[in-house]
């Protein structure tokens, strides 16, 4: 087997000298290195600011977002959506595995990768379906891991489309854990989604009974799905695309206080300053959505004065995979 590097630069076709993420293009051949796992695909679950945009562009008809997919494998090696930037990640079985991939993996095994399909190799044979509700494709075809790469066995317990859908979002209540503390007012924007509930389960059991949480989502369906879960002390319906009009909702909500943290988990761009407004002087705006423009919320809060610290959803923290998936055995009838 050839040689390659743990964080798979090998593969990168162009441009030259760029990690597989940033490259435009990366190869997508099967033939195993030395440090790589090669994994037979079958389902895919696509990241949801990606998957909302190929909707859009394919106005809803799921054949035609089949074939957004396979044009964007053919030509960049990798489901890297070029418009949103974003992936997703996948299942399927171990098929190989390199002589110095450093995990305990063998064939036959169930995983999940938790790194982006932006930076995957991948290799679609054909597409079975496409979920319109839950995001996810089944397909047939293949993958490679890099050695830098994580995953997750994939539970007996659970599920396999369960699982992925957890898995896919598990960064975002593992920081939320880790950034709530008690008494603290803790304001989730998209919490009638997946992430956003996982996110209102943590925010609430760290706020304790001294902190307030608080549940936005767009639609009734979302805001419904938050009071029938019980993890928010109190709901708002409103349009974060609408930053003054939003804002006056949160003045009202905390009679002035605004949140100590602001989680926004919604998969539509724009809503960046209704984040900023919502938030406290000195207080954490944490931006788990891929749609998020990160230079309109850099510039937009100097623009409007507002001291927040602002942090980038990272997909990974260390036990996100075990946490998320503990929380789904609780909370499996709300999904």
């Amino acid at each position: 087997m050839k040689e390659g590097c743990p964080y798979g630069s090998h593969r990168v076709i162009e441009p030259k000298g760029v990690l597989p993420q940033a490259a435009w293009k990366i190869d997508n051949t099967m033939q195993l290195y030395d440090n790589e796992l090669l994994i037979d695909v079958n389902m895919l679950n696509i990241d949801a600011a990606s998957f909302r945009q190929m909707k859009d562009q394919a106005k809803g008809n799921s054949q035609e977002i089949a074939g957004i997919i396979l044009d964007t494998v053919a030509k960049r090696g990798k489901q890297h959506n070029p418009m949103t930037g974003s992936g997703g990640m996948l299942t399927g079985t171990v098929c190989e595995v390199g002589e110095k991939f450093p995990g305990e993996v063998e064939p036959g095994e169930n995983i999940a990768t938790l790194v982006s399909l932006s930076l995957t190799p991948l290799r679609i044979d054909a597409i079975h379906d496409v979920d319109m509700e839950r995001d996810q494709v089944k397909i047939s075809g293949q993958a490679i891991l890099f050695a830098s790469g994580i995953y997750a066995k994939l539970p007996i317990d659970l599920p396999r489309d369960y699982a992925l859908a957890l898995l896919d979002v598990a960064g975002a209540p593992a920081q939320t854990a880790r950034l709530v503390r008690p008494g603290q007012t803790v304001l989730v924007i998209g919490g009638g989604g997946k992430s956003g509930l996982l996110c209102l389960y943590e925010a609430q059991k760290r706020a304790g009974i001294t902190g307030k949480v608080i549940g936005l989502s767009y639609s009734e369906r979302g805001c419904l799905r938050i009071r029938r879960s019980g993890f928010a002390d109190q709901v708002l319906q409103g349009d974060a695309t609408k930053p003054l009009e939003f804002y006056q909702k949160m003045l009202k909500a905390t009679n002035g206080e605004l949140a100590d943290i602001t989680i926004n988990c919604v998969d539509v761009p724009g809503t960046e300053m209704a984040s900023i407004l919502a938030t406290k002087n000195r207080g954490i705006v944490y931006f788990f959505s891929m749609a998020t423009n990160f230079t309109a919320a850099a510039l937009g809060a100097e623009g409007v004065g507002k001291d927040v610290q602002m942090l980038i959803g990272n997909g990974y923290t260390e036990g996100h995979a075990e946490i998320v998936l503990d929380i789904g055995r609780r909370l499996k009838s709300l999904f």
